[in-house]
Order: C-alpha cells, then structure tokens, then sequence
C-alpha cells in the first residue's frame, strides 16, 4: 500500500535512529502528528519554539545524533530562528522540518494563515541547506543530503518545508521500499599531508595543540598525540574536556588571555585541529594581539574555515578523528621526544626561583607539563577576585556531582567558565556565551541534555535576566519528568551589560530589571526551590537535589561571592 509523505516521513526518520522530536503542533502540521502518533519517535513539547531548538541542541551535543524539531510555518518557524542561528555558530546538526501553506498559496500575498512572503529566504542564513519539498517522491533523497551534511561535513542546521498538501500526498514508494539509509563518512586528509604534518612535528621542541568543537569525536587520539609530542592541548570552550582537566597537558584556558597566548607564542609549531579560529575563542576582548609562530598547521573538514581567520602553512583537509589516527601511525617513522632524567631536573631546579608556577616536577623548562603548569598558575594570576569565586562555584558543581553535564546561558559565572574552567570529559560543559552569543539558552538545553542521557546529572547555569528569556520551559521539564537542576545567578539584571557600560562611560540603562519572584514561580511550576545561605552549601544541595525526582532550582545571591568557599579551591 502506497503512504502519504508524512507517514514515510516518519518512518524513514526511526531508520536515520531519530527517537525524540521537540515541537508544538499546529493546524499546519496535523498530518505530521498523526504519523508521529503511531510511530515509535518520542515527542516533546516545549512552550516556545525557540525553546524546541535550544532543546534540540542540547540533545545533539549530549547524544551525538541530529536534534529534530517539527514546527509550523510562519511564526513557528521565525520563533526557532535564533536557536537555529546558535546551532549554526556551533556546528551542531539539527534537523528542522516546517510545514509552509500549500501550492498556489504559498508567497501568494493574499494572507493566507501562517503565510510569509519567503520563508525559505528568511531560513537560509541560518542553516546549511533549506530545501522545499515539492512531491513526495523527493523525500528520501532530500533526507539523505541532511543527513550527509550532520555524517561527513560541518555538521549545521538543515531546514525541510513542506507544503500542506504534500504532507498528505501519497507517495509513490510502498513502505517497504523504506530501507536502511546510506550513511556517509568524513573524507581523511590526503596521506602526503599527514606526512609532511608528521616530519614537522616530530622534529618540534614546543608543539602546542589548539584543540575545537570540530575535535570531540578525536580525543582520545589527540591525547595520545599530546603525549606523544609532549604538546600542551588548549582547549577551546566546546573543546573542553576532550582530554581531562586533570591531564597534566591539558590546558582548559581561553586563547585570549596572556598567559595562553605566550603559550601559543613561544611555541615553534602550532597544530589546530577542528577549530575555527574564530574571534570568541581566540580574541574576545578584539585586541589582535593572537600571535602564532611561523609553522601552523591546522586540520579542519571545512575547506573554508581552513583558510579563514589565520591560515595555515599546511592544512589538512579531513576529519579530525581519522587525520590524528592517520599523524599517529606516521609518527611511528619518526623518533620520540627524549626527557632529562629526574636527577637532571631536580638539580636544575634547585636553583630556580619557589614561584608558583615551579610548585611541580619537571623534566626541563620546555617540557609540556612545565609550560602547562606554568600557563595555569599565571591563567588564575590574571583572574580577578571574582572570577576566581565563579571559578570555585564550577568547581564545586563539577566535583560535587559525577559525570555531571553543565549547560550554561551567556552569564557572569559562565564568562568565568570560559575563560579558565576545565571538564572531565567532553560534551559535558557547553553555553551560549561564544559565537552567536544568544540567551534564554541554559534551561532548554539542559532539558535537551537530560532527554539524551537521564543517567547523568544536569545543571542549568543562568542569570536572573536571561532566565525571563525561557522561564516558561520551567513546566516543560515536569512534563518530561526530568530531574534538571537550575542555578540562577541573583545579580538583579543584565549585570556584565551594566559592568561593560560602566566601564566604558556610558550611564547604565536598560539592564535594572524587575526580578520575579523566583520562589513563588519554581513552585507553582512543581519545582524543588531553594535559596544558599554560602556557597559552601552547594555540594549538600546539589546532593539532596539530584537524588531526588523533581527538577530543582537554586538562587545564588550575588553577594555570596564576596567570600571565598571553603570547600574547593580554583581550578582550571
């Protein structure tokens, strides 16, 4: 028997192994719920479209699978367009399908519900693809491109809309035509190159590895790379984790603080691997003072990103996994590092000033372990008291709570996060704080993390500004049942918009906002609330909340980080 799109839809989707959907249905997406309701696909409903993509991000990062979102034309689908424009920043795969009025009225001008002059022009600049399907027929081909640009490119947003009346068309496919997709893999970087890397490498006295989002997948090669080179690992914020805070080479510090880049500068080459360069991570303050040494070699699957921003000497066109497998087998042609004895390092040392930055045993002063150890010891010399008790307060969360997933909203603690805060592993500590920049984004996407894995603890991280942004997908998660944790930053407003204005001579305005009551709100959504009397309450709470069935907000006041926690000290 012959099926209507939407029901292949549907059922092709389950074969790409897709078992969530966020969305909020709509009379232009009925026939997309009707197949949704016999399928095995499980389906969450956000208040906010926007919502459904924030949601569908944090999904996608946890899970390591597309995050989809059903949504309805017209306002539906300009409503999702920042969490789109947030995946498209970060590289992360989302699937939005969109219903759009049907043939004949669709960008008719004559005012058709939902109607929109072109809602495809309106998607495409946040999206790597937006296709209209116009028969049913193109459905499985469609799919399969999607699904190809999250597999083996830069992982973006794609973007399917549907007319109304091809959603109920038939297809002309039967259902068991529907077979398991082709899936692709990424290309692997021409072997000359890896070769050429491997020789440059090899004979480098100060390697340093600049370590992206686009290298999750790589880590445990690149620390068996790090190692092998004796290269220090900086970790860009979606990077963070991919080799362990703890690792005696890893380094969980933003490119854009001096201790970083005289790291990166004294290096003699440079390998970057599955990052864009970009000026967030690399530049925040926009002062262009990121030098590179004369050999950088960078690997990245975008053949453009490879040339933007800094351009490399050798570039490496691949992905990131497979090239650090393809530079480890050939530096077996090439001799390993030699180390001085611990004899030798300890006679050097003696003479050698007690800083702080000496406080380890180092084989010689251009090892990676002394330089990393270095780097993080004047990282936190270039924190301010502030920021070093946002750095505790992390700490405690990350310590306090195993394998625990932070999501954080662009906010003061979150700042401080990405400037010196390490994870211990990765995909586990993601924001909104870098590239697109957005707020209203901790909650869904920790709703998101939590649907992915509801076996690790989640928390939210945001500001009482930013909060108001998504305040209403404080109910999604009871729906979920979803046992998340919120800590909500108590600082009156838009706090680092104030401070910035400050700053730069301009009377604040705009940013005192009225604060709801946050108690009274938590509650009558069905949440746990409570309120730190010190910030070294934090791991008894964290404890009670996440053992516990229901989702738990906590408010921090600001003045708590007048002093200092007792219980964790700072960490990188």
């Amino acid at each position: 028997m012959s099926t209507t799109t939407a029901n292949a839809l549907t059922r092709q989707l389950e074969h790409y192994d897709v078992s969530c959907i966020f969305g909020i249905p709509g009379v232009h997406t009925l026939a997309l719920y009707r197949a949704l309701a016999t399928s095995s696909i499980r389906h969450i409903t956000p208040r906010h479209e926007q919502g459904a993509g924030f949601m569908a991000d944090g999904y996608a990062r946890v899970s390591g699978k597309p995050g989809v979102c059903f949504i309805i034309s017209g306002p539906g689908m300009s409503n999702i367009l920042t969490a789109m424009g947030q995946a498209y920043s970060e590289s992360i795969p989302m699937l939005v399908i969109s219903s759009v009025n049907s043939h004949g009225r669709m960008g008719s001008g004559d005012g058709w519900l939902h109607e929109l002059r072109d809602q495809q022009a309106m998607v495409r600049g946040v999206c790597a693809f937006s296709h209209t399907l116009h028969h049913p027929d193109e459905l499985q081909q469609v799919l399969a491109r999607a699904f190809a640009v999250f597999d083996s490119q830069r992982p973006r947003p794609v973007h399917i809309e549907i007319p109304i009346n091809v959603l109920d068309a038939l297809c002309s496919a039967h259902y068991s035509d529907i077979v398991q997709p082709l899936r692709l893999s990424p290309a692997r970087s021409a072997a000359h190159n890896v070769q050429q890397a491997a020789q440059e490498l090899s004979a480098a006295t100060r390697p340093v590895v600049l370590a992206g989002g686009g290298a999750l997948k790589a880590g445990y090669g690149i620390e068996r790379l790090a190692s092998r080179l004796d290269a220090p690992v900086v970790m860009t914020v979606n990077a963070r984790g991919l080799i362990p805070h703890q690792h005696p080479l890893a380094v969980s510090a933003s490119a854009s603080l001096a201790a970083v880049r005289r790291l990166i500068s004294e290096a003699d080459v440079v390998l970057g691997i599955g990052t864009e360069m970009g000026p967030t991570d690399y530049d925040f303050n926009d002062d262009g003072l990121l030098e590179l040494p004369a050999r950088f070699i960078r690997i990245d699957i975008d053949s453009q990103q490879l040339l933007r921003n800094h351009t490399p000497q050798l570039g490496l066109i691949g992905d990131a996994a497979a090239t650090v497998d393809d530079l480890l087998m050939a530096l077996q042609d090439y001799p390993a590092p030699e180390f001085e004895s611990e004899s030798e390092s300890e006679s050097e040392s003696e003479s050698e000033s007690e800083s702080e930055s000496e406080n380890i045993t180092v084989s010689s002063q251009t090892s990676g372990k002394f330089r990393v150890a270095k780097t993080t010891n004047d990282t936190l010399a270039e924190m301010t008291v502030r920021y070093r008790r946002y750095l505790d307060t992390l700490a405690l969360i990350r310590d306090s709570l195993n394998n625990v997933i932070i999501a954080g909203d662009s906010t003061q603690l979150i700042y401080a996060g990405n400037c010196a805060f390490g994870m211990e592993a990765p995909s586990s500590y993601f924001n909104s704080a870098m590239g697109f920049g957005t707020l209203g984004y901790a909650l869904p996407a920790a709703i998101g993390a939590a649907l992915a894995n509801p076996q690790r603890p989640v928390v939210a991280i945001s500001g009482d500004g930013g909060l108001q942004f998504c305040l209403a997908e404080l109910a999604t998660a009871i729906d979920e049942k979803l046992n998340v944790t919120l800590i909500v930053h108590e600082n009156g407003g838009y706090q680092e918009i104030n401070n910035f204005m400050q700053s730069n001579a301009i009377e604040p305005l705009g940013v005192n906002v009225m604060i709801p009551d946050l108690a009274a709100i938590a509650t009558a959504c069905g949440w746990q609330f409570g309120r730190l009397g010190s910030l070294d309450q934090l791991p008894e709470v964290l404890s009670i909340a996440t053992a516990g069935t229901l989702p738990t907000l906590i408010v921090i006041g600001d003045t708590l980080f007048d002093k200092e926690p007792k219980a964790a000290p700072s960490k990188v």
